[in-house]
Formats: structure tokens, sequence, C-alpha cells
């Protein structure tokens, strides 16, 4: 197909935008979709920060793919009005030198990451804002960060239509089942956007707009995250001294963020909740989630005993049944491209599911078997971390 083709890329998300932006980049004509804006308050891609980092265990391919997408977040970091990419490293670490831990070391020497292995009394050393108390092996990675996620995708979609790309508010209609070949899409207020191609970006909205397909292979549950505020003047909150970090045990991940940019320490467990609706669940936190983070809060930070709670927010993860992304063409259109499944760590590939979304929407790159739709189930079994 030759460069004027028009593309439309459904969904202003963060695979939605680095998709459109890598298309156009290629010399395609694209229109971006959304029904209420990039990283509008209830998407996936919404909210303030995201953890971008390499350890992936067994699963080098999100180990290679994190690093090839670190460039380009610091390439429109270096554009953007105010960061988007803050250099704080990452420390994960862990009560037992378990495989992930081994497999993750592998990945890295692979692909040459200076990643520093680290004991419990090294890290209690560098880090003491941390209690290392039943831990033996830390992972820190250094050259690796936080991501201001509102801020990317909005300085994404900004630079995407400075340079050509065309923007569109509108509430696309799940297409008509009866159709052989999709040739527009219809808009909720009568409008129509007519192209070559198509590009399903809509994170936990894919499961409305292909009901029959996607309905059970892709699942939105419920997550929360708090705000803490550091004690007044504590320098050892700051990026320049504290890392973004995740505990691991095991899988069951509780993870956090340095104070970025007067917000506050941030908490989270990486726990998936209830399923939800991403339009109607309620976006109030619990108190239930409040007092695990703050049990936890209170164990591994005891800086932090006492400090008042200055911010929270309830979003969702969009999951596909073991974690790993759906980039695969629609079964009934050739000329569709299904793009989702991010799961709760997808944000920091957003540069790399964008160029290969692109290539293999022309079929300008081989299929990965992982990212196809035949591998996603409709029973939860998560596998990647």
């Amino acid at each position: 197909m030759s460069s004027n083709d028009h593309v439309a890329v459904i969904g202003a998300g963060v695979f939605g935008a680095w998709t459109a932006v890598h298309l156009l980049r290629k010399g395609h004509r694209v229109t971006l979709i959304d029904a209420w804006g990039p990283a509008h308050s209830r998407a996936s891609s919404g909210g303030e920060s995201r953890l971008t980092r390499a350890a992936y265990g067994k699963d080098a391919i999100y180990t290679r793919m994190a690093f090839d997408s670190l460039k380009e977040w610091k390439a429109l970091s270096a554009v953007a009005g105010l960061p988007i990419f803050h250099d704080c490293g990452i420390l994960f670490f862990f009560p037992t030198e378990e495989p992930y831990v081994r497999d993750s070391i592998a990945a890295h020497r692979s692909i040459g990451l200076p990643t520093e292995v680290l004991t419990q009394a090294e890290m209690a050393r560098r880090f003491p804002m941390i209690d290392f108390g039943g831990i033996t092996v830390g992972l820190h990675e250094p050259g690796f960060g936080a991501l201001m996620a509102r801020r990317a995708v909005q300085t994404l979609v900004d630079i995407f239509v400075q340079r050509g790309g065309m923007f569109v508010r509108g509430n696309v209609r799940p297409p008509a089942a009866t159709v052989l070949k999709l040739r527009a899409v219809e808009l909720s207020d009568g409008r129509s956007v007519a192209a070559d191609r198509f590009v399903f970006a809509a994170g936990p909205w894919l499961p409305k707009l292909f009901p029959t397909l996607l309905g059970s292979r892709i699942v939105a549950t419920r997550q929360e995250v708090f705000f803490f505020a550091p004690p007044a003047g504590d320098r050892r909150f700051e990026k320049s001294s504290m890392p973004g970090w995740a505990d691991f045990n095991g899988g069951d991940i509780f993870y956090g963020f340095p104070d970025l940019e007067g917000r506050g320490v941030k908490f989270a467990h990486d726990k998936h909740g209830p399923v939800v609706d991403p339009e109607t669940q309620s976006r109030k936190p619990s108190e239930e989630a409040l007092d695990e983070i703050i049990a936890f809060r209170d164990r591994r930070f005891p800086l932090l005993r006492g400090a008042p709670l200055t911010e929270a927010r309830v979003c969702q993860y969009e999951n596909s049944s073991n974690g790993d992304f759906l980039i695969d063409f629609h079964p009934q259109f050739d000329n569709v491209l299904l793009a989702g499944g991010g799961s709760g760590h997808g944000f920091k590939h957003g540069p790399e599911v964008g160029r290969y979304a692109a290539a293999r929407l022309f079929g300008e790159v081989a299929e990965e078997p992982r990212f196809g739709l035949a591998t996603k189930g409709e029973t939860p079994n998560r596998q990647v971390h």
C-alpha cells in the first residue's frame, strides 16, 4: 500500500497515540479518534506516573521493548515543556533469589544493560528510606525511572497534530457484524470517518466495540493508588535520593515512586481488583485499599508512618488472560488491527507497541505469536509481571 493510504486509529491512549505517530512518520494520512480526549481521566493511560523498567524475568521480549521504548520517551521528554521522563532509577527487591531474579539478570546482560545486583546491606546503605527487612537481593536499573503518563500522551498527540495528523473527538460505534470489510467508522453524533485501514486501540473499551470477540478476552479491573506527604524538609523522598521501586514477593507486588513534582510519595498494590466497567465504576477510593496500603507503607517505609494522605486515584487495568498484549488482525476484517491488553504494564512499551502495530498493519514485520488473538484465553492466568 502506498503512503497515500488513510489510516484511522481509534483510541488516543498510549498505544493508539504512538501507533498514530509511527504511521505518520511512514508518510500515511492518519486520523486519531477518541471519545473524551487523549489520556482523559477515565483512560488507562491517564493519571500521573508509570514505572519504566526492564526487569521481566523470563519474558525477555518485554525487556527489549522497554529498553527500545526508553529512547523514544527520553526524546519526547527533551522537546516537552515540562519533563515526561524522570531519571530516578528503578529498584526491584526480593525476599529470595528466585528464578525471576536470575532470568532478569540474564536478559539485561544479553543487551548490555548496566543493572546492578545489590545485597540487603548495600540497599540499606544506598536507600535508607526503605526498611529491607526480610529482603536478600535487589536489582537496581540506572537510566530507567518514571514517566508522567497524562502529560506524555497529551504532548505526543499535540506533536502528532502539529506534524499533520488529524485528531477527532468522537464516540465510535461498534462496527456492524454483517460487514465483510470495514470502510468507515460511525460516530454516535452521526458523523463518519472513512479510511483504508483501521487500528482499534481503545483500551478497556475494546470489549464494548467488539463484545462477541473480546468481551471475555479483555477484562478491566479496578486499581487504586495513593499519595502521601513526606516529612517536611526531608529530601530522602525526592527523586535524587529515592528510586521508583517494586517489592516483589513471588508476583504479589507493591510498587511506588518518590515524591515527583510535589504530589507526594506514591504507593499501589499490583494485584488485580474486581472486574469493572471503565465508564460506570465508582472512582471513590475504598477504605479497604487505603488500609492495606498504609499497613504496607508503615512496615516497609517507617519514616512515613502517620504521613497524611494527599491524593488518591481509582483507575483500571485492561487485562488479557495471561498479561501478554493483543496486537493482531480482526478475524473478520483484514484491514482492522486490534491493539490492547496493556494488563497494567503496557504504558512503558507504548513506543514499541506503536512501531510494531504500524508495521504489522502493512505487513512489514513478522507476526509475534505472543501478541496473537489465538493466545488470548477467557480464564485469568496471569503470567507476565
